[in-house]
């Protein structure tokens, strides 16, 4: 599997048959460079446009929006589970799913908005994931110190933050990513940077625990680099 990150909380997974799965497409309100790009299948974890604008997203894909579990391409299962945008059940900002996506013998968790620490259901409905990217600017989701407890409980091989302050949405109300890393840090978890990342089910020990991507916004280019 390749895992680029595309900003915000989207990212573009492509598996070893160069079936393409782009997660919760961001709008122009979010500041960052609006680029179209091309995949097989969207998913959305809610209906705030700095996760839902599937209108760039070329090549007819099939859109995820509501909860439950499908095989929307071949050999790829995708699993979205309920959860909430915030720590009182949703009353502030509403529902959130977390999508469960597996392809290439690996399971990726995409958090979406996750505003409060993961329930016993969601653990066991997410259990065994291999690769989690989570928020962790706070403020309108879980902050650096739940995102850390959050990664404990799943207990990944591998964490990618999302979701965090940068130049380009520098007047939004949440943190930068420095909280999470230097948190992580003090636990013995140090980040490597990476630009491109290419995992297999086979060399997943191998790969870093902690990783800080790089932008990478792609366009619709369907080869991988």
């Amino acid at each position: 599997m390749l895992i680029r990150y595309q900003g915000h909380s989207q990212f573009l997974l492509e598996d070893k048959n160069g079936q393409r799965v782009v997660t919760d497409p961001y709008d122009a309100s979010t500041g960052y460079p609006m680029t179209d790009v091309r995949a097989d299948v969207v998913t959305v974890s809610h209906a705030h446009g700095d996760h839902s604008f599937t209108d760039k997203v070329t090549g007819s894909p099939v859109i995820i929006r509501e909860a439950g579990t499908r095989m929307p391409l071949p050999d790829v299962k995708i699993t979205a589970i309920p959860c909430f945008h915030d720590e009182a059940g949703g009353k502030k900002r509403g529902p959130n799913l977390m999508m469960l996506i597996e392809m290439d013998g690996l399971r990726v968790l995409h958090c979406g908005d996750l505003g409060h620490l993961p329930d016993e259901k969601m653990l066991s409905a997410a259990g065994g994931a291999d690769i989690l990217l989570i928020p962790v600017g706070g403020f309108f989701t879980i902050d650096a110190a739940q995102a850390v407890r959050t990664a404990e409980l799943f207990a990944p091989a591998m964490i990618i933050p999302m979701h965090y302050r940068t130049a380009y949405n520098a007047s939004w109300p949440i943190s930068d990513e420095k909280p999470f890393l230097r948190m992580c840090a003090e636990k013995g978890l140090r980040a490597e940077e990476a630009d491109v990342l290419r995992v297999t089910k086979e060399d997943l020990s191998e790969q870093p625990r902690l990783t800080l991507m790089r932008m990478r916004t792609g366009g619709t280019s369907g080869a991988s680099s």
